[in-house]
């Protein structure tokens, strides 16, 4: 065993708003400069939609991720010779159009121009050459278009949905959406970290958040296009990659990530996961349908007199480990099993997990009374307005046993919270309820507290770093705050 501690996350899909309020708190700290512009380390999609850049779930087009090869993890591409030959052109690299040309307006005009009959307006500009754009795109162009030919109708995860069931997601009486604000996964088996050819990328020893050393970097941008997420970036000015740091200068003095501290629908949580690094490279090899299953094997019980043992030689702090027990995702991801990986299959083992977003279903509202037009409880689940296949395809690699089993929990919390406040069911229909989804009235209500009415540290249970560990906490960091990260900002090493 070689127990590590790792940083985790849980978005609650249920609770996101779509308020962007993250997105621009993390904006306005880290990526406020130039070569960042276009950066969005936080962003929040809408669901049927493309998503930011465009189609990146879509590995045919950009190769992210890991494949079997021989029942062995290999990359999508990037591989040693091959990569080599792409140092110089990557035919799998998204390019400008695929994020969208930052821009911004001449604001001046407004004051300056001169008299006239009409409103002087504010032409929009591109921060990169300064000269006059038609803007086509932005890191939220499609937000709420859940029905739109464009966007909505080319979302990647409906191609394995029949042509009926996908047009039935489109018909106006049945369409919705969700949303889905994405931040990098700081994953087990960072794709970016094995494909960097420079050793820029690594994964720190104390807590698993993966970073880009500004001064090994070489700028060859095979991080780019080997995270199948598409959330390592390349700052044209400065020539280095860039990423989600998950703001480890707070979490060294114990505050949240400013996206989670600042997000409105309170759908976020963070805690520590203790796992065992010797299984990631037989969990990553898993068939594709047991990929779930597998990477939440993992991780291992922190309140094991075994493991405590094996973390404390590894250097694991009892501060670090007393965490752990007290952590939200190992509720949410381990114990009640509700929150699963955003599409496993790259093989990437992210540790940011989603609770899945409990849709309605079809229903009427008829002599007074909501009939939900099922004839068994649980018959809803396939009568949900998005089908369960869509929702497999995004978090469980296609497997609709594993999501069909989350959406039970879910709606069974649902259905127990109901007979509580309203008391309008049937005794027995609610314990075969709680029966079938496999859930307790203790866990059922656990579930609800933790999600409906978590205090701020239930939500985030921050291991602060020691003395030791946090040479950088001396100095201040509020100097360094137009710098690439808190690393140095240094001049690429090329001609113009």
């Amino acid at each position: 065993m070689d127990i590590r501690s790792q940083i985790a996350m849980v978005f609650h899909l249920d609770k996101c708003i779509g308020c962007h309020t993250c997105s621009v708190a993390c904006k306005n700290i880290w990526t406020d400069r130039k070569g960042a512009e276009y950066m969005w380390w936080n962003n929040v999609e809408t669901k049927p939609g493309t998503g930011y850049p465009g189609k990146w779930e879509n590995q045919e087009i950009y190769k992210g991720g890991w494949k079997l090869d021989k029942l062995k993890g290999t990359l999508q591409t990037n591989l040693k010779i091959k990569g080599l030959g792409n140092i110089f052109h990557n035919p799998y690299m998204p390019s400008m159009e695929d994020y969208y040309e930052p821009f911004t307006y001449k604001y001046r005009d407004l004051f300056t121009a001169k008299d006239q009959d009409d409103q002087p307006t504010a032409i929009p500009v591109s921060q990169i050459t300064g000269e006059f754009i038609n803007i086509k795109g932005g890191p939220n162009w499609d937000d709420d278009l859940s029905g739109s030919p464009d966007y909505a109708r080319q979302d990647v995860n409906l191609e394995k949905l029949s042509p009926l069931e996908q047009e039935a997601m489109f018909q106006l009486e049945r369409m919705t959406f969700h949303y889905l604000p994405r931040i990098c996964n700081h994953c087990l088996n960072p794709a970016c970290v094995a494909a960097c050819p420079s050793g820029a990328i690594y994964k720190r020893g104390e807590d698993g958040i993966v970073l880009v050393n500004q001064e090994k970097c070489r700028g060859w941008r095979m991080c780019v296009s080997a995270c199948p997420y598409k959330k390592t970036y390349y700052n044209w000015n400065s020539g280095k990659s860039e990423k989600c740091i998950l703001c480890f200068p707070r979490l060294e003095s114990g505050q949240a990530p400013a996206c989670m501290h600042t997000c409105v629908g309170r759908i976020r949580y963070l805690g520590v996961m203790l796992y065992d690094a010797d299984k990631i490279e037989l969990i990553a090899s898993s068939p594709e349908d047991e990929l779930v299953h597998a990477q939440k094997n993992i991780y291992v019980n922190p309140f094991d007199e075994e493991v405590i043992r094996e973390a404390t030689k590894n250097g694991v702090a009892m501060s670090t480990i007393e965490c752990a027990q007290k952590s939200p995702v190992w509720k949410f991801v381990k114990e009640w099993g509700i929150a699963l990986p955003l599409h496993p299959e790259f093989r990437t083992l992210p540790n940011l997990f989603y609770v899945p977003p409990l849709l309605p279903a079809m229903a009427s509202f008829k002599d007074g009374k909501y009939d939900n037009l099922n004839e068994s409880f649980w018959s809803g689940i396939d009568n949900m307005r998005v089908p369960l296949k869509y929702l497999a395809n995004m978090f469980s690699a296609g497997n609709t046993d594993t999501i069909r089993e989350v959406i039970m929990k879910l709606m069974a919390v649902r259905h127990i919270r109901r007979t509580i406040t309203v008391n309008d069911q049937d005794e027995n229909i609610t314990t075969n309820v709680l029966k079938e989804a496999g859930l307790d009235i203790e866990t059922a209500n656990a579930i609800y507290r933790l999600t409906s009415l978590p205090k701020f540290d239930e939500r985030f249970v921050i291991p602060e770093a020691h003395r030791e560990e946090a040479i950088e906490m001396l100095e201040n960091t509020e100097a360094f705050k137009g710098n690439t990260g808190f690393g140095k900002n240094e001049k690429p090493e090329r001609g113009l």
